[in-house]
């Protein structure tokens, strides 16, 4: 029986045969997104093959995609590329110049 180890020990993420932290919920989340929709289509009369052929390929596809990412942007790198694109790229001030330097009146 084979031993697989997922935790290589205190403060280090977990990892499951090179996939790391996020990577494995997007895997594991994907296949069984997959597998309900293969459910679905069998239960719904599409042919047996269609399904076994749709289940086998975009399940590759998801396993490509996964290792990609997980090569590409590393254990946080994919969190930093979301939060970059959803930093603004410049600040907007509508206020006029002058207007920028008059201070308001403290009311007592």
């Amino acid at each position: 029986m084979s031993d697989y180890s997922i935790n290589r020990g205190i403060g280090k993420p977990a990892e499951f045969k090179g996939l790391k932290s996020q990577y494995l919920f997007i895997f594991a989340g994907g296949l069984l997104c997959l597998f309900v929709v293969f459910v679905i289509m069998y239960m719904a009369g599409i042919g047996q093959w269609v399904c076994i052929a749709f289940g086998v390929a975009s399940a590759s596809v998801l396993i490509y995609g996964t290792f990609y990412l997980n090569n590409r942007y590393g254990e946080h790198g994919l969190m930093k590329a979301q939060a970059r694109r959803n930093h603004p790229r410049y600040v907007i001030n509508r206020r006029s110049f002058p207007k920028l330097f008059i201070q308001k009146k403290k009311e007592i």
